[in-house]
């Protein structure tokens, strides 16, 4: 028997159907959609679009006897007799590809996401790691949680294990008389004499009578589940953005790591409901921008990392307290930094960044197609150092626009308590 749900909701789609597929599939078109954002922009993610997965994906599933044997009669065949072992096909299915020209084959299944589809697929399994800490005092929702019995409610709330419980005690209390002590009597009556029969007559009937006036279940017996709302406290976190715009960074590397930060702006605002994101940009000085000179404005001049560093610290002092706050940093740069400035950049990550960070993520930026035997940055030289030591950093590098979701999907994929970043 093969069951489909052909009903159509408005606009003739069915849409209780696409979300069924969807959940079916949802591995194969999870790896699709990996696959696909690879080749595109940050703006074309925003937009969903066309994702194909194999055909073996789209099987509906049937129902089939799981016991007896059936045989299969079919006409028309003289070449093969029971018992014969029915060669391998030569192409298509359960055989190598079909050349051209060599017959029919058949298509990858195509279909279209929408653009809430393609992003709950594409940031499914990313999270900030360790996000632990709680802060009562600012609750954006409620929640429900049970708070005892009443005696009045909802039927769907209704408590059959509680009101029995109660029926039982006061039958109890009250002496209700037992069906089966009635029982025993009438069974008495065909053997006892006239004198007992006439006493027997009296008790069972006045038992009766008690039974009547003594319900199974009263009304006073009946208790529903009782709920309350209760403040849930919602995980405050709070993503620094660095990124260094220098004279150094040419405009390749900048356009990555500006793709990199779109896209970690489109997975904090729409996975988490309550995430402040702090955007600092530097050259030789650092200064806290809008969004909107974050992405957009030039900016040039030389590079002193611990700039940017100075302003995180000071704007965490000040506005996002530790013990209240997640605090996460990302930040991006080509690894350049002034000679002098290396010895300040450690101190600031040594004692006042990484204690108090839960994770730290470093992108380093280069141009396409680079020297492969290129040495370390001054940069990645420190945070290698520092990751050595247990700090909680992360670093990747990307050269390429291809690279970035990887990259992205790497460094923030769902991760067990236990599991460490890899350098």
């Amino acid at each position: 028997m093969h069951i489909v749900d052909r009903r159509l909701n408005p606009g003739s789609k069915s849409l209780e159907n696409r979300q069924r597929f969807l959940r079916r599939a949802k591995a194969l078109i999870q790896r699709a959609v990996k696959d696909t954002s690879q080749k595109r922009d940050i703006k074309d993610v925003l937009e969903g679009g066309e994702v194909s997965i194999p055909l073996d994906g789209t099987n509906e599933p049937r129902l089939r006897r799981s016991a007896g044997t059936r045989d299969f009669v079919l006409p028309g065949n003289k070449k093969f007799v029971e018992g014969d072992i029915l060669p391998r096909p030569s192409g298509g299915a359960g055989g190598r590809p079909k050349e051209a020209g060599e017959g029919d084959s058949e298509d990858a299944f195509r279909f279209v996401l929408t653009r809430e589809e393609f992003l709950d697929l594409f940031l499914d399994d990313l999270e900030l790691p360790d996000l632990a800490k709680r802060r009562l005092t600012e609750v954006e929702h409620e929640g429900i949680r049970r708070a005892g019995y009443s005696i009045s409610g909802s039927p769907a709330n209704l408590s059959i294990s509680r009101t029995v419980k109660l029926a039982t005690a006061r039958r109890i209390a009250l002496r209700r008389p037992r069906t089966e002590t009635i029982e025993r009597m009438e069974a008495e009556l065909e053997t006892c004499d006239e004198e007992r029969r006439a006493e027997l007559l009296a008790e069972i009937e006045a038992l009766r009578a008690k039974t009547k006036r003594i319900p199974f279940i009263d009304p006073i017996d009946i208790r529903y589940r009782r709920f309350e709302t209760v403040p849930k406290p919602v995980a405050q976190a709070v993503m620094f953005c660095l990124m260094d715009v220098s004279g150094s960074m040419s405009e390749h590397m900048k356009d990555l790591a500006k793709r990199f930060y779109m896209l970690l702006y489109v997975f904090l605002t729409r996975r988490y409901r309550h995430v402040e994101i702090v955007f600092i940009r530097h050259t030789d000085r650092a200064e806290e921008v809008d969004e909107e000179t974050f992405f957009r404005n030039p900016a040039s001049g030389g590079t002193l990392v611990s700039s940017a560093l100075e302003v995180m610290n000071e704007v965490v002092r000040t506005r996002f307290h530790p013990a209240d706050w997640n605090i996460y940093a990302a930040q991006s740069s080509d690894g350049d930094n002034a000679y002098s400035d290396s010895e300040t950049t450690a101190r600031l990550l040594t004692n006042m960044i990484l204690p108090v960070t839960q994770y730290f993520a470093y992108l380093e930026v280069s141009e396409s197609g680079g020297p492969v035997d290129m040495p370390d940055s001054a940069l990645w030289t420190l945070y290698k150092k520092l990751c050595a030591d247990g700090a909680p950093l992360s670093m990747r590098k990307v050269s390429d626009r291809s690279e970035i979701f990887p990259v992205f999907h790497d460094l923030f994929q769902r991760r067990r308590k236990q599991e460490k970043v890899a350098p």
